[in-house]
Protein backbone atom coordinates (compact mmCIF):
# COMPACT_ATOMS: atom_id res chain seq x y z
CA UNK A 1 0.00 0.00 0.00
CA UNK A 2 1.42 3.79 -0.74
CA UNK A 3 1.66 6.25 1.49
CA UNK A 4 -1.12 9.00 0.19
CA UNK A 5 0.00 12.63 0.74
CA UNK A 6 -2.68 15.07 -0.09
CA UNK A 7 -2.03 18.92 -0.84
CA UNK A 8 -4.16 21.38 -0.53
CA UNK A 9 -3.93 25.35 -1.31
CA UNK A 10 -1.70 25.73 -4.67
CA UNK A 11 -4.11 26.09 -7.99
CA UNK A 12 -3.01 23.11 -8.77
CA UNK A 13 -0.65 21.65 -11.83
CA UNK A 14 0.89 21.86 -14.30
CA UNK A 15 2.15 24.98 -12.80
CA UNK A 16 1.41 28.41 -15.20
CA UNK A 17 2.27 30.97 -12.39
CA UNK A 18 3.03 30.96 -8.89
CA UNK A 19 5.58 29.85 -6.15
CA UNK A 20 3.21 27.13 -4.62
CA UNK A 21 2.26 25.88 -8.05
CA UNK A 22 5.70 25.61 -9.23
CA UNK A 23 6.38 23.64 -5.61
CA UNK A 24 3.80 20.78 -6.42
CA UNK A 25 4.63 20.68 -10.20
CA UNK A 26 8.35 19.77 -9.23
CA UNK A 27 7.49 17.66 -6.04
CA UNK A 28 6.15 15.48 -8.27
CA UNK A 29 8.06 15.72 -11.04
CA UNK A 30 11.07 15.03 -9.13
CA UNK A 31 9.53 12.05 -7.53
CA UNK A 32 12.12 9.48 -6.22
CA UNK A 33 10.23 7.58 -3.39
CA UNK A 34 7.64 5.65 -5.55
CA UNK A 35 5.55 4.22 -2.15
CA UNK A 36 4.35 7.51 -2.09
CA UNK A 37 0.88 9.00 -3.89
CA UNK A 38 0.02 11.85 -4.33
CA UNK A 39 -3.37 13.97 -4.63
CA UNK A 40 -3.39 17.31 -5.47
CA UNK A 41 -6.37 19.73 -5.32
CA UNK A 42 -6.65 22.41 -8.80
CA UNK A 43 -8.81 25.00 -9.10
CA UNK A 44 -11.35 23.94 -12.67
CA UNK A 45 -10.12 26.80 -14.57
CA UNK A 46 -5.96 26.67 -13.98
CA UNK A 47 -6.38 22.91 -15.35
CA UNK A 48 -8.35 24.35 -18.03
CA UNK A 49 -5.30 26.37 -19.47
CA UNK A 50 -3.59 23.11 -19.80
CA UNK A 51 -6.32 21.26 -21.38
CA UNK A 52 -7.58 19.10 -18.55
CA UNK A 53 -11.31 19.10 -18.47
CA UNK A 54 -11.99 15.96 -16.78
CA UNK A 55 -12.84 15.61 -12.84
CA UNK A 56 -9.89 13.56 -11.84
CA UNK A 57 -6.91 13.66 -14.07
CA UNK A 58 -3.37 12.51 -13.93
CA UNK A 59 0.02 14.61 -14.38
CA UNK A 60 3.60 13.62 -13.59
CA UNK A 61 2.20 10.72 -11.79
CA UNK A 62 -0.33 12.72 -9.31
CA UNK A 63 -3.73 11.89 -9.38
CA UNK A 64 -5.22 15.42 -10.09
CA UNK A 65 -8.91 16.63 -8.95
CA UNK A 66 -10.72 19.47 -9.94
CA UNK A 67 -12.69 21.90 -7.72
CA UNK A 68 -15.31 24.31 -9.09
CA UNK A 69 -14.96 27.50 -7.02
CA UNK A 70 -17.70 30.64 -7.00
CA UNK A 71 -16.21 33.61 -7.45
CA UNK A 72 -17.04 35.25 -4.38
CA UNK A 73 -14.05 37.67 -4.46
CA UNK A 74 -11.50 37.87 -1.73
CA UNK A 75 -12.86 34.43 -0.20
CA UNK A 76 -12.62 32.25 -2.87
CA UNK A 77 -9.24 31.31 -2.00
CA UNK A 78 -10.84 30.33 1.35
CA UNK A 79 -13.45 28.48 0.36
CA UNK A 80 -11.10 26.66 -2.13
CA UNK A 81 -9.39 25.25 0.34
CA UNK A 82 -12.17 24.60 2.25
CA UNK A 83 -14.05 22.22 -0.55
CA UNK A 84 -10.51 21.10 -1.74
CA UNK A 85 -9.62 19.61 1.87
CA UNK A 86 -13.00 17.92 2.64
CA UNK A 87 -12.69 16.55 -0.76
CA UNK A 88 -9.15 15.02 0.04
CA UNK A 89 -10.63 13.35 3.43
CA UNK A 90 -13.35 12.13 0.94
CA UNK A 91 -11.05 10.66 -1.03
CA UNK A 92 -8.92 9.12 1.98
CA UNK A 93 -12.19 7.71 3.40
CA UNK A 94 -12.81 6.14 -0.31
CA UNK A 95 -9.35 4.73 -0.42
CA UNK A 96 -9.45 3.86 2.93
CA UNK A 97 -5.64 5.07 3.47
CA UNK A 98 -3.58 4.03 6.53
CA UNK A 99 -2.24 7.42 8.13
CA UNK A 100 -3.02 9.24 5.19
CA UNK A 101 -0.94 13.42 4.97
CA UNK A 102 -2.89 16.31 4.54
CA UNK A 103 -0.54 18.84 3.40
CA UNK A 104 -1.81 22.44 3.28
CA UNK A 105 -0.44 25.56 1.92
CA UNK A 106 -0.61 28.82 3.58
CA UNK A 107 -2.93 29.70 6.50
CA UNK A 108 -5.99 30.39 5.05
CA UNK A 109 -8.76 28.47 6.86
CA UNK A 110 -7.75 28.84 10.43
CA UNK A 111 -11.07 29.57 11.68
CA UNK A 112 -12.66 26.27 10.27
CA UNK A 113 -9.51 24.15 10.60
CA UNK A 114 -10.53 23.00 14.05
CA UNK A 115 -13.40 21.08 12.68
CA UNK A 116 -11.82 19.91 9.61
CA UNK A 117 -8.61 18.68 11.86
CA UNK A 118 -11.52 15.99 13.94
CA UNK A 119 -11.95 14.25 10.96
CA UNK A 120 -8.43 14.22 9.47
CA UNK A 121 -7.58 12.08 13.56
CA UNK A 122 -10.67 10.09 12.97
CA UNK A 123 -8.79 8.80 10.19
CA UNK A 124 -5.38 8.52 11.78
CA UNK A 125 -4.10 11.12 9.67
CA UNK A 126 -2.09 14.23 10.13
CA UNK A 127 -2.23 17.78 9.28
CA UNK A 128 0.92 19.16 7.91
CA UNK A 129 0.76 23.63 7.02
CA UNK A 130 3.28 25.21 5.19
CA UNK A 131 2.80 28.64 6.84
CA UNK A 132 4.16 30.88 3.78
CA UNK A 133 5.46 34.42 4.78
CA UNK A 134 4.18 37.30 6.75
CA UNK A 135 0.79 37.23 5.15
CA UNK A 136 -0.86 39.56 7.89
CA UNK A 137 1.66 41.91 6.86
CA UNK A 138 1.53 42.58 2.94
CA UNK A 139 0.26 46.11 2.13
CA UNK A 140 -2.10 44.72 -0.24
CA UNK A 141 -4.42 43.73 2.32
CA UNK A 142 -6.95 46.06 4.45
CA UNK A 143 -6.93 46.06 8.25
CA UNK A 144 -9.90 43.36 8.53
CA UNK A 145 -8.19 41.61 6.12
CA UNK A 146 -5.06 41.54 8.17
CA UNK A 147 -6.71 40.83 11.36
CA UNK A 148 -8.03 37.69 9.60
CA UNK A 149 -5.03 36.38 8.22
CA UNK A 150 -3.38 36.51 12.07
CA UNK A 151 -5.92 34.89 13.59
CA UNK A 152 -6.26 32.44 10.99
CA UNK A 153 -2.50 31.66 11.25
CA UNK A 154 -2.58 31.31 14.45
CA UNK A 155 -5.46 28.82 14.55
CA UNK A 156 -3.46 26.79 11.53
CA UNK A 157 -0.50 26.52 14.04
CA UNK A 158 -2.52 25.29 16.91
CA UNK A 159 -4.22 22.45 15.03
CA UNK A 160 -0.88 21.14 12.80
CA UNK A 161 0.78 18.19 13.73
CA UNK A 162 3.70 19.42 11.73
CA UNK A 163 4.58 23.00 9.73
CA UNK A 164 7.12 22.90 7.31
CA UNK A 165 8.75 26.10 7.12
CA UNK A 166 10.51 27.26 4.01
CA UNK A 167 12.42 29.68 5.58
CA UNK A 168 14.71 29.37 8.78
CA UNK A 169 13.45 33.10 9.84
CA UNK A 170 9.67 32.03 9.62
CA UNK A 171 10.40 28.84 11.46
CA UNK A 172 12.24 30.84 14.20
CA UNK A 173 8.76 33.49 14.01
CA UNK A 174 6.60 30.42 14.50
CA UNK A 175 8.43 28.68 17.34
CA UNK A 176 8.97 32.41 19.45
CA UNK A 177 5.36 33.69 18.90
CA UNK A 178 3.03 30.32 19.15
CA UNK A 179 4.88 29.00 22.47
CA UNK A 180 1.97 28.10 24.05
CA UNK A 181 0.65 25.86 21.19
CA UNK A 182 4.11 24.05 21.57
CA UNK A 183 4.50 24.05 17.57
CA UNK A 184 6.32 21.13 15.82
CA UNK A 185 8.15 22.22 12.78
CA UNK A 186 10.88 21.79 10.06
CA UNK A 187 12.67 23.60 7.82
CA UNK A 188 12.71 22.81 4.18
CA UNK A 189 13.67 25.50 2.01
CA UNK A 190 12.02 26.17 -1.69
CA UNK A 191 13.87 24.83 -4.84
CA UNK A 192 15.08 26.51 -7.89
CA UNK A 193 15.93 25.28 -11.71
CA UNK A 194 19.92 25.50 -12.32
CA UNK A 195 20.49 24.76 -15.71
CA UNK A 196 21.53 27.77 -18.00
CA UNK A 197 19.48 28.97 -20.83
CA UNK A 198 19.53 27.36 -24.27
CA UNK A 199 19.09 30.52 -26.04
CA UNK A 200 22.22 32.31 -27.10
CA UNK A 201 23.12 36.22 -28.16
CA UNK A 202 21.68 35.32 -31.73
CA UNK A 203 18.74 33.53 -31.06
CA UNK A 204 15.85 35.47 -32.97
CA UNK A 205 14.13 36.03 -29.44
CA UNK A 206 17.08 37.65 -27.60
CA UNK A 207 17.76 39.80 -30.51
CA UNK A 208 14.38 41.16 -31.00
CA UNK A 209 13.15 40.99 -27.65
CA UNK A 210 16.66 43.50 -26.93
CA UNK A 211 15.93 45.25 -30.05
CA UNK A 212 12.54 46.26 -28.83
CA UNK A 213 13.17 47.45 -25.35
CA UNK A 214 16.24 49.26 -26.04
CA UNK A 215 18.86 47.02 -23.81
CA UNK A 216 22.16 45.94 -24.10
CA UNK A 217 23.76 43.26 -22.65
CA UNK A 218 25.35 43.60 -19.23
CA UNK A 219 24.04 47.37 -19.27
CA UNK A 220 21.25 46.54 -17.16
CA UNK A 221 20.15 46.31 -13.43
CA UNK A 222 17.35 43.95 -13.24
CA UNK A 223 14.20 43.12 -11.13
CA UNK A 224 11.77 40.38 -11.60
CA UNK A 225 8.78 40.22 -9.35
CA UNK A 226 4.94 40.95 -8.05
CA UNK A 227 4.25 44.72 -8.39
CA UNK A 228 3.15 45.13 -4.72
CA UNK A 229 4.59 47.55 -1.95
CA UNK A 230 6.49 45.33 0.17
CA UNK A 231 8.88 44.74 -2.87
CA UNK A 232 9.96 48.11 -2.27
CA UNK A 233 9.47 49.19 -5.41
CA UNK A 234 9.64 52.88 -4.18
CA UNK A 235 12.98 52.43 -2.55
CA UNK A 236 14.70 51.01 -5.61
CA UNK A 237 13.45 53.37 -8.15
CA UNK A 238 14.69 56.28 -6.09
CA UNK A 239 17.65 54.86 -4.97
CA UNK A 240 18.60 54.14 -8.64
CA UNK A 241 17.30 57.86 -10.00
CA UNK A 242 19.60 58.89 -7.41
CA UNK A 243 22.63 57.31 -8.41
CA UNK A 244 25.26 58.15 -11.12
CA UNK A 245 24.63 54.78 -13.01
CA UNK A 246 24.87 55.13 -17.12
CA UNK A 247 22.90 51.46 -16.64
CA UNK A 248 19.26 51.01 -17.03
CA UNK A 249 17.16 49.67 -15.24
CA UNK A 250 15.00 47.00 -16.21
CA UNK A 251 11.71 45.62 -14.34
CA UNK A 252 10.12 42.49 -14.86
CA UNK A 253 6.43 42.62 -13.83
CA UNK A 254 3.22 43.03 -14.86
CA UNK A 255 1.86 46.47 -14.04
CA UNK A 256 -1.39 46.71 -16.06
CA UNK A 257 -4.64 48.16 -14.45
CA UNK A 258 -2.33 48.54 -11.28
CA UNK A 259 -2.88 51.21 -8.76
CA UNK A 260 0.03 51.17 -7.39
CA UNK A 261 1.55 51.82 -10.41
CA UNK A 262 0.21 55.17 -10.70
CA UNK A 263 0.41 55.96 -7.30
CA UNK A 264 4.67 55.16 -7.75
CA UNK A 265 4.31 57.49 -10.94
CA UNK A 266 3.20 60.41 -8.95
CA UNK A 267 5.72 59.81 -6.04
CA UNK A 268 8.74 59.00 -7.94
CA UNK A 269 8.19 60.85 -11.27
CA UNK A 270 10.63 57.89 -12.78
CA UNK A 271 8.87 58.28 -16.59
CA UNK A 272 11.51 61.15 -16.39
CA UNK A 273 14.14 58.77 -16.41
CA UNK A 274 14.97 57.11 -19.47
CA UNK A 275 17.40 54.50 -17.69
CA UNK A 276 14.13 53.16 -16.11
CA UNK A 277 12.24 50.76 -18.46
CA UNK A 278 9.10 48.81 -16.99
CA UNK A 279 8.92 45.87 -19.82
CA UNK A 280 5.98 44.14 -18.59
CA UNK A 281 6.02 40.44 -18.51
CA UNK A 282 8.32 37.52 -20.07
CA UNK A 283 6.47 34.58 -19.48
CA UNK A 284 8.90 32.36 -22.13
CA UNK A 285 10.61 30.45 -19.59
CA UNK A 286 13.96 30.43 -21.45
CA UNK A 287 14.06 34.04 -22.31
CA UNK A 288 13.65 35.07 -18.73
CA UNK A 289 16.53 33.06 -17.76
CA UNK A 290 18.89 34.44 -20.76
CA UNK A 291 17.59 37.98 -19.29
CA UNK A 292 18.76 36.55 -15.95
CA UNK A 293 22.15 35.76 -16.46
CA UNK A 294 22.73 38.76 -18.77
CA UNK A 295 22.22 41.13 -16.65
CA UNK A 296 24.95 43.64 -14.94
CA UNK A 297 22.97 43.08 -11.32
CA UNK A 298 19.83 41.90 -10.00
CA UNK A 299 17.92 44.27 -7.47
CA UNK A 300 15.85 42.40 -5.16
CA UNK A 301 13.65 44.27 -2.88
CA UNK A 302 11.29 41.72 -1.26
CA UNK A 303 10.48 42.19 2.72
CA UNK A 304 7.51 40.05 3.33
CA UNK A 305 7.82 36.62 3.14
CA UNK A 306 9.71 32.95 2.78
CA UNK A 307 12.49 31.95 1.05
CA UNK A 308 11.46 34.07 -2.62
CA UNK A 309 11.72 32.20 -5.68
CA UNK A 310 12.50 35.17 -7.70
CA UNK A 311 15.53 35.31 -5.31
CA UNK A 312 16.81 31.94 -5.92
CA UNK A 313 16.20 32.03 -9.47
CA UNK A 314 18.54 35.22 -9.58
CA UNK A 315 21.26 33.72 -7.33
CA UNK A 316 21.67 30.64 -9.82
CA UNK A 317 21.47 32.87 -12.88
CA UNK A 318 23.26 36.54 -12.07
CA UNK A 319 26.58 37.09 -11.69
CA UNK A 320 25.84 40.22 -9.07
CA UNK A 321 22.72 40.35 -6.96
CA UNK A 322 21.99 43.42 -4.37
CA UNK A 323 19.85 42.52 -1.91
CA UNK A 324 17.72 44.30 0.51
CA UNK A 325 19.20 44.06 4.29
CA UNK A 326 16.74 41.79 5.84
CA UNK A 327 16.73 38.47 7.28
CA UNK A 328 15.40 36.50 5.03
CA UNK A 329 17.55 37.80 2.11
CA UNK A 330 20.66 37.58 4.40
CA UNK A 331 19.78 33.94 4.86
CA UNK A 332 19.59 32.67 1.39
CA UNK A 333 22.28 34.81 0.44
CA UNK A 334 24.63 34.66 3.03
CA UNK A 335 27.93 35.59 1.26
CA UNK A 336 27.23 35.67 -2.46
CA UNK A 337 25.62 38.93 -2.58
CA UNK A 338 25.52 42.45 -1.39
CA UNK A 339 23.12 44.22 0.72
CA UNK A 340 21.51 47.62 1.14
CA UNK A 341 19.40 49.41 3.07
CA UNK A 342 16.15 51.38 1.88
CA UNK A 343 18.20 54.97 1.70
CA UNK A 344 21.91 53.78 0.86
CA UNK A 345 21.05 52.30 -2.58
CA UNK A 346 22.30 54.56 -5.00
CA UNK A 347 25.71 54.70 -3.29
CA UNK A 348 25.80 50.66 -3.27
CA UNK A 349 25.36 51.13 -7.35
CA UNK A 350 27.85 52.99 -7.52
CA UNK A 351 30.21 50.90 -5.12
CA UNK A 352 28.89 47.61 -6.98
CA UNK A 353 30.54 49.05 -10.37
CA UNK A 354 33.41 49.71 -8.91
CA UNK A 355 33.78 45.93 -8.76
CA UNK A 356 36.45 44.08 -10.55
CA UNK A 357 35.86 41.65 -12.97
CA UNK A 358 37.63 38.89 -10.38
CA UNK A 359 35.19 40.20 -7.76
CA UNK A 360 31.98 39.80 -10.00
CA UNK A 361 33.06 36.47 -10.96
CA UNK A 362 33.77 35.04 -7.31
CA UNK A 363 30.33 36.66 -6.07
CA UNK A 364 28.50 34.26 -9.32
CA UNK A 365 31.02 31.44 -7.77
CA UNK A 366 29.50 31.79 -4.28
CA UNK A 367 25.91 32.33 -5.45
CA UNK A 368 25.71 29.81 -7.70
CA UNK A 369 27.55 27.06 -5.28
CA UNK A 370 24.83 28.44 -2.52
CA UNK A 371 22.12 27.45 -4.84
CA UNK A 372 23.70 24.02 -5.01
CA UNK A 373 24.40 23.38 -1.76
CA UNK A 374 20.88 24.11 -0.54
CA UNK A 375 17.86 24.96 -3.44
CA UNK A 376 18.11 22.08 -5.98
CA UNK A 377 14.53 20.82 -6.79
CA UNK A 378 16.54 17.41 -6.45
CA UNK A 379 17.45 18.40 -2.31
CA UNK A 380 14.32 19.97 -1.71
CA UNK A 381 11.72 16.87 -2.99
CA UNK A 382 14.33 14.08 -1.24
CA UNK A 383 13.91 16.60 2.15
CA UNK A 384 10.19 16.35 1.40
CA UNK A 385 10.31 12.63 0.95
CA UNK A 386 11.85 11.79 4.00
CA UNK A 387 9.43 13.36 6.67
CA UNK A 388 6.36 11.98 4.36
CA UNK A 389 7.48 8.55 4.63
CA UNK A 390 8.79 8.96 7.90
CA UNK A 391 6.18 7.98 9.60
CA UNK A 392 5.09 4.88 7.92
CA UNK A 393 4.44 1.89 9.95
CA UNK A 394 3.58 -0.52 7.25
CA UNK A 395 2.53 -3.17 9.77
CA UNK A 396 -0.21 -1.32 10.62
CA UNK A 397 -1.44 -0.36 7.15
CA UNK A 398 -0.78 -3.90 5.66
Amino acid sequence: MKKSVYIIGSKGIPAKYGGFETFVDKLTAYQRDNSIQYYVACMRENSAKSGFVEDVFEYNGAICYNIDVPNVGPARAIIYDIIALNKAIELANKNQDCEPIFYVLACRIGPFIGTIKKKIKELGGKLLVNPDGHEWLRAKWSLPVRKYWKISEALMVKHADLLVCDSENIESYIKENYTKYAPKTIYIAYGTDTSKSELSANDDKVLSWNKEKGIAENEYYLVVGRFVPENNYEAMIKGFMASHSKKDFVLITNVEENKFYNQLLKDTEFDKDSRIKFVGTVYDQELLKYIRENAFGYLHGHEVGGTNPSLLEALASTKLNLLLNVGFNREVGQDSAIYWEKDELARMLEKAEELSPEEIEELDRKSNQRIANAFTWEKIVEDYERVFIKEKRWQQCL
